[in-house]
């Protein structure tokens, strides 16, 4: 999969690079996508954006702010996630993300902040060494 840049954020370009299928098994009672299995998802491409970039594999969520939740997906839709950089600490790195109809591009949600920290072999804070 490619990467899709349209946002801008604080200098960086939202990247488009997870796709995900909603599913009957993805769906709430309500019939459309469950947010738990929405925020399962971000959680988890926002990671793998982070190792990639900063090749540190060993990272764990610490906050997610707020979620705004602003159109539904429903069974057969195709959402698409982007990242996007945010903010760099010494052992943390804060990126932005959108879910988005990956046909229609109506956002489905947007997260302001995911932060993750990176640990070392004892599980303890360790700097990443990215500079930004």
């Amino acid at each position: 999969m490619g990467s899709n840049p349209t946002a801008s954020v604080d200098g960086e370009y939202m990247r488009f690079l997870t796709r995900k299928l909603v599913m009957p098994t993805d769906l709430n009672p309500a019939g459309t996508l469950f947010g738990g299995t929405c925020l399962s998802w971000v959680d988890e491409a926002s990671a793998i954006y982070i190792m990639s970039e900063i090749k540190h594999y060993r990272i764990v969520t610490k906050k997610i702010s707020e979620v705004i939740f602003n159109a539904p997906a429903f069974q057969g839709d195709m959402i698409e996630i982007g990242v996007a950089l945010k903010k760099l600490g010494q052992t943390s790195v804060t990126v932005e993300v959108e879910v988005r109809n990956q046909k229609t591009k109506e956002v489905i949600a947007n997260i302001d902040e995911i932060v993750f920290v990176c640990l070392d072999e004892d599980r303890k804070p360790t700097k990443h060494g990215l500079v930004k």
